[in-house]
């Protein structure tokens, strides 16, 4: 239980040169095409364990020790049996960040249930979405390439959101986030070939070159390896434990319009409807409408409840562009090249789940 993150680091400074965060400091919705059409995904929020080794003062999801849950492998496997008869795809894996020597109890309880680490027990949590018939995508924060590949063949895709290449309060302290360990996990998972999604946070104490530098960044991961299937542009909501401003419309059109123009066309851009009204984007370039669930709480973002997928199809509807579900990995990357067997095997197989999964795939 170290109290350092080990891992790879990588100088955001070093990926991006000030003349591209200059262009793209200077984009505007208007330099940019709507989307012909819009995708999403139907999961369940796992909401694995709520121990985290970082203390943002924005995040609502982790909590102290003494506090924190652990659900067990019975909670665990009724949430995603209940997400495969709701006809979902996805089990999202939500978690914070390796947790630390702080939460004895936490390793305590793992120790006792046969784990030595929260990813053995992880890799665990994997295996029974897999049996309930969902693909697995979770999202454990910094890794170690150990960590990563103890979990990874187990995953369609995985992820972890930058946030910010920034150095900012909000992230301050004994803890705080470290901006070249988020991306030295981008890069190493894209070196292990994982399909990868990651975000930019917006109105945490950024500014606009912090914003462009960050999206930047992720363009100049993907550039390297070609593993990020998409990038969520996402706004800080007020909560019990923030109390600054959620960013206004002009400045959400903004953001995407310049998510947009970093990063490839293959990328998709990606806003969660339930935190801004998604058809003031629709001309901005968003492709994607993230996952969505009919089961279970957004547990990040407790007070903003998931619309219901006819709402996704009005949003769609508004901007006369088609709305096509899809699996949690994008369908470029479902082939042998990133993919391991147990999740071909599980897409492929003759049984309900591999029937679901086929025809959203549109390979039935």
């Amino acid at each position: 239980m170290p109290a350092t993150r080990p891992g790879p680091r990588i100088d955001p400074e070093r990926l991006v040169d000030d003349r591209t965060v200059d262009a793209l400091c200077a984009v505007s919705p208007d330099d940019v095409a709507p989307a012909d059409r819009l995708t999403f995904a139907r999961n369940v929020f796992v909401p694995l364990t709520t121990a985290c080794r970082y203390t943002c003062t924005y995040c609502t999801f982790y909590d102290p020790p003494g506090q924190a849950t652990l659900l067990d492998e019975s909670d665990i496997r009724e949430i995603c049996r209940q997400g495969a008869e709701a006809g979902c795809t996805e089990a999202l894996f939500t978690f914070g960040d390796d947790p630390d020597e702080r939460y004895g109890d936490l390793h305590a309880t793992l120790d006792s249930w046969g784990y030595e680490t929260i990813h053995d027990y992880l890799r665990r949590a994997c295996a029974i979405a897999l049996d309930e018939g969902l693909l697995p995508h979770a999202n454990p924060g910094d890794q170690t390439r150990a960590e990563l590949a103890a979990v990874a063949d187990l995953n369609a895709s995985m992820g972890v959101m930058l946030e910010t290449t920034a150095r900012i309060r909000a992230h301050d302290g004994p803890r705080g986030k470290v901006p070249a360990r988020r991306l030295g996990t981008i890069d190493l998972a894209g070196e292990m070939g994982v399909p990868f999604t990651t975000g930019i946070l917006v109105g945490i104490g950024e500014d606009w070159r912090d914003r462009a530098r960050s999206l930047a960044a992720i363009a100049a991961m993907h550039d390297r390896h070609g593993h990020i299937q998409e990038v969520i542009v996402q706004p800080v909501r007020e909560n019990d434990r923030w109390s600054g401003a959620t960013p206004n419309s002009e400045t959400m059109r903004r953001v995407v319009a310049m998510a947009r123009v970093a990063l490839s066309e293959d990328v998709s851009v990606q806003v969660p409807p339930n935190l801004l009204p998604a058809e003031e984007l629709l001309d901005c370039g968003i492709d994607d409408l993230g996952g969505v669930s009919p089961v279970t709480d957004d547990h990040v973002n407790p007070d903003h409840a998931w619309p219901a997928v006819d709402r996704l199809r009005a949003i769609a509807d508004a901007g006369g562009v088609s709305l096509d579900e899809r699996l949690p990995v994008h369908d470029r990357y479902v082939d042998s090249e990133w993919l391991s067997d147990p999740i071909l095997d599980a897409i492929e197989r003759d049984d309900p789940a591999g029937e679901r999964f086929r025809a959203v795939l549109g390979r039935d």
